[in-house]
C-alpha cells in the first residue's frame, strides 16, 4: 500500500529516514510524509506524537493516472518528508473528522476522498497539475446524466459506490467527479445525500411508516443518522415533518 502520515498533535522533534533520505526536524500539525509502496523507513520522536495514517492501493493510483490520460506506469510516487500541501491536508482533516463522527459518512464520500487524494499525489509526484486544461466547462450529456440520476433514485436504499456510478454514467470515476459537479451544480455525494433527505421527507409526510423504516428505505445508517442529516439540511427533525403532515 502507498502510505501517508499527517501529524496533528503537539509539535515534537523527529529523526526520520525514508527512501535513502534522512531528516531531523520539528514535526508540526499538517506535516505530511508520503511513503510509496515497497519503500521502508524509520521514525523516532522525542515525545508522544499523534499521526493520522492513510493507505491507498497502488491499483487505485494507477487507475486514476489512466483516467487522467497518463501512460501506464508513469505515475510513480516518490518518498516525501515533511510535505506541506493544503489540498492533501484538507483531505486528511476530512478523513479524521469522519473517523471521529458518531455516524460515518456514506461510502461514496470516502471513495471521492480517496480519488481526490490519488489525484493530488500524482500531481505532487509529477510536479505539475494532472488535470487537463479546458477552455469550456465539461458536462455530462443529458442522456447520461438522466440515466445516472435515475439509477441513484432507484438505489437510494443501498450503498452507492463511486465506481458503480461511474459505470452507469459511462465515464471514469475521476472524470465523473468533475462532470457531475458541472452538470448538477454540486458534488455527487452531496446530491445523493439531498435525494435521501427528500425521499425520507416524502415518506414521513405521506405514509405511516415508523421513522426507523423510513431511515432504512432512504439509505441512512439508522434513525439518528437520518434525524441529524435532516436537521442539518432542512432545519427540521423527522418528527416535526410527520407532525406537520398530520396537522
Amino acid at each position: 500500500m502507498h502510505r501517508l502520515g499527517m501529524h496533528f498533535g503537539s509539535p515534537v522533534r523527529a529523526d526520520c529516514q525514508c527512501g535513502g533520505e534522512r531528516m531531523r526536524r520539528v514535526q508540526k500539525p499538517g506535516d505530511i510524509d508520503v511513503v510509496p509502496s515497497g519503500v521502508g523507513g524509520s521514525w523516532e520522536d522525542d515525545a508522544d506524537c499523534r499521526i493520522l495514517r492513510l493507505s491507498l492501493r497502488p491499483e487505485l493510483v494507477d487507475q486514476v493516472a489512466q483516467d487522467l490520460g497518463m501512460a501506464a506506469g508513469t505515475a510513480q510516487l516518490v518518498p516525501r518528508l515533511q510535505l506541506r500541501d493544503t489540498r492533501i491536508e484538507a483531505i486528511g482533516w476530512a478523513v479524521k473528522a469522519d473517523l471521529e463522527a458518531a455516524v460515518p459518512s456514506d461510502p461514496l464520500f470516502i471513495d471521492l476522498l480517496a480519488n481526490a487524494l490519488a489525484v493530488r499525489l500524482i500531481e505532487t509526484a509529477s510536479g505539475r497539475s494532472a488535470q487537463p486544461q479546458c477552455r469550456t466547462v465539461p458536462q455530462l450529456p443529458a442522456r447520461q446524466l438522466r440515466s445516472l440520476t435515475e439509477f441513484i433514485e432507484s438505489h437510494l436504499d443501498q450503498k452507492l459506490l463511486l465506481a458503480d456510478l461511474a459505470a452507469v454514467a459511462g465515464v471514469s470515476a475521476t472524470r465523473l467527479k468533475t462532470l457531475f459537479r458541472n452538470s448538477a451544480g454540486m458534488p455527487v455525494h452531496q446530491y445523493v445525500i439531498r435525494r435521501r433527505v427528500e425521499h425520507a421527507r416524502a415518506l414521513l409526510a405521506t405514509t405511516a411508516m415508523p421513522a426507523s423504516e423510513v431511515a432504512a428505505a432512504a439509505g441512512f445508517a439508522h434513525q439518528s443518522h437520518m434525524a441529524s442529516t435532516m436537521r442539518r439540511i432542512l432545519g427540521q427533525t423527522p418528527s416535526e415533518i410527520a407532525r406537520q403532515a398530520r396537522s
